[in-house]
C-alpha cells in the first residue's frame, strides 16, 4: 500500500473516531438534558449507539470524557455569544447583557446541574467551572470597565457580586429555588445588575 492508501486509511480511523466521540459527548448531553444527572457509562454507550468498550477505548475514564464534553459546551457557548458593545449607555448595556446571559445560562443549566453532584470528586469538573468563571469576570470587567472602576474602593466587592449574580449560582437559585420561569428569573437578573451598577458609580 502506496503513502496515499495509508493516509487515507488513518484519516478514515480518525474521521470514525472522532464521529464516536462526538456520539459519546451528545449522547452525555442528551441524557443530562432529560434529567439524568449521573448517568452511567453503561447509559451513555447505550444511548450513543456504541459499545462500552468503545466508550472506553475514546475517553480513559470519566474524567476523559467530563473534559470533552466542558470543550463541546464551551464551543456551544462561543457560538451563541454575541459581545456586546462596551460603547453603549449602560441601560442598554445591562439589558443586552442581561439577556445574552439568560440564553448561556439556560444552555448551559443542565450539565451545570450535573456538575454541582460530581465537582467534589472531579478535579476535571473543578477546572472546568474555574475557567467558566473567570471567563464570566472578564466579560464583566471588560463591560462595565467604567462602573467598576468608579467603584474605587469597593470594585472587588461590586465584581465579586456581579459574579453570583450573573453565573449558574444565582441562575440556579431563582430557577431551581425559587421556581422562577426564564422570564421572571432574566428579570430579576436584570434588576440585581440595575442595582449593583449604579451604586459602583456613586461609590
Amino acid at each position: 500500500m502506496g503513502d496515499a492508501g495509508v493516509r487515507q486509511r488513518v484519516d478514515g480511523r480518525t474521521l470514525r473516531a472522532e464521529r464516536t466521540r462526538q456520539a459519546i459527548t451528545d449522547a452525555h448531553f442528551a441524557l443530562l438534558e432529560e434529567g439524568d444527572l449521573r448517568p452511567t457509562a453503561e447509559r451513555i454507550a447505550e444511548r450513543a449507539g456504541v459499545s462500552l468498550r468503545a466508550l472506553w477505548t475514546n475517553f480513559k475514564d470519566m474524567e476523559g470524557l467530563f473534559a470533552a464534553c466542558g470543550e463541546r459546551l464551551m464551543e456551544r457557548q462561543r457560538a451563541e455569544f454575541r459581545p456586546v458593545p462596551a460603547g453603549l449607555p449602560l441601560p442598554e448595556r445591562i439589558e443586552r447583557y442581561c439577556a445574552q446571559r439568560a440564553r448561556l445560562l439556560e444552555l448551559i443549566a443542565p450539565a451545570a446541574r450535573a456538575a454541582r453532584i460530581r465537582e467534589p470528586f472531579s478535579v476535571q469538573l473543578r477546572r472546568s467551572r474555574a475557567r467558566y468563571l473567570q471567563s464570566a469576570r472578564e466579560e464583566i470587567e471588560t463591560l462595565f470597565a467604567p462602573e467598576l472602576a468608579a467603584a474605587g474602593a469597593g470594585r472587588a466587592e461590586v465584581l465579586d457580586a456581579l459574579t453570583v449574580a450573573t453565573t449558574f449560582a444565582g441562575w440556579s437559585m431563582w430557577r431551581d429555588e425559587l421556581h422562577l420561569d426564564v422570564a421572571g428569573a432574566t428579570a430579576v437578573l436584570r434588576r440585581v445588575v440595575s442595582a449593583l451598577l449604579p451604586v459602583a458609580v456613586a461609590a
